[in-house]
């Protein structure tokens, strides 16, 4: 039963790691919100076999709870967002995809070398597993930074506390769900908090490419 275990969080956690590089690569914001959807679906799933598998019940609440914030509320906001301020096209990226994939190669190489270092994360119940969380963490965080429009950085950054959300149910004790209650509503309240100031960059710049946020900066 270990093993099985085991081997179900791995794959858990590699898929969170693929989405991330598949966000990484996405050109498109729609793109970008299904993808963060099928992240919401896997943080579910992972939920509901570690609830069956430990016999947690409570953590049925939890899986409930993502399933309605993480795969549907956040995204049907954003997509809102995205009609409200007719948000369309490709996104600029920083640097091109093979050297943002060659980046993101070498995040999850240097994840792995970070987490085996680390004491208390090797004598963990399952070190890869949250390795592979570490690693999907700064692929979220090189997103935020190679992609331009402010949104895509705030899908980021969901992305980002996905991956955090992963690695905390991931340990043998979980997450309090108190905890989780607190974290919820706090990304629902940056998210309208980002809401108004898209509205207020979109008012003034009519775009929402971070440059001129840069060339306010230097005014």
């Amino acid at each position: 039963m270990t093993n099985n275990i085991q081997q179900c969080m791995y794959f858990f956690a590699a898929l969170l790691v693929v989405l991330n590089f598949g966000m990484l690569v996405q050109r498109r914001m729609l793109g970008l919100i299904r993808l963060l959807i099928l992240q919401g679906l896997v943080l579910a799933l992972n939920l509901v076999f570690i609830a069956y598998a430990t016999q947690q019940k409570e953590l049925y609440l939890s899986v409930l709870l993502t399933l309605i914030l993480k795969v549907w509320l956040i995204p049907y906001i954003l997509l809102r967002l995205l009609i409200r301020f007719n948000i369309h096209g490709k996104i600029e990226l920083l640097v091109n995809i093979p050297t943002t994939l060659l980046v993101g190669f070498a995040l999850v190489i240097f994840a792995f070398d970070v987490s085996f270092s680390i004491p208390s994360f090797t004598t963990a119940a399952y070190p890869h597993v949250l390795a592979l969380a570490l690693a999907s963490v700064f692929l979220s965080s090189l997103m935020m930074i190679v992609k331009r429009k402010a949104v895509s950085q705030v899908i980021g950054l969901l992305a980002l506390e996905n991956s955090l959300f992963f690695a905390a149910n991931s340990t043998p004790y979980g997450m309090p769900l108190v905890v989780e209650l607190g974290i919820a509503f706090d990304v629902l309240v940056g998210l309208f908090i980002f809401g108004i100031f898209f509205f207020q960059i979109r008012e003034n710049f009519d775009s929402f490419d971070l440059k001129h946020l840069e060339n306010l900066k230097e005014e």
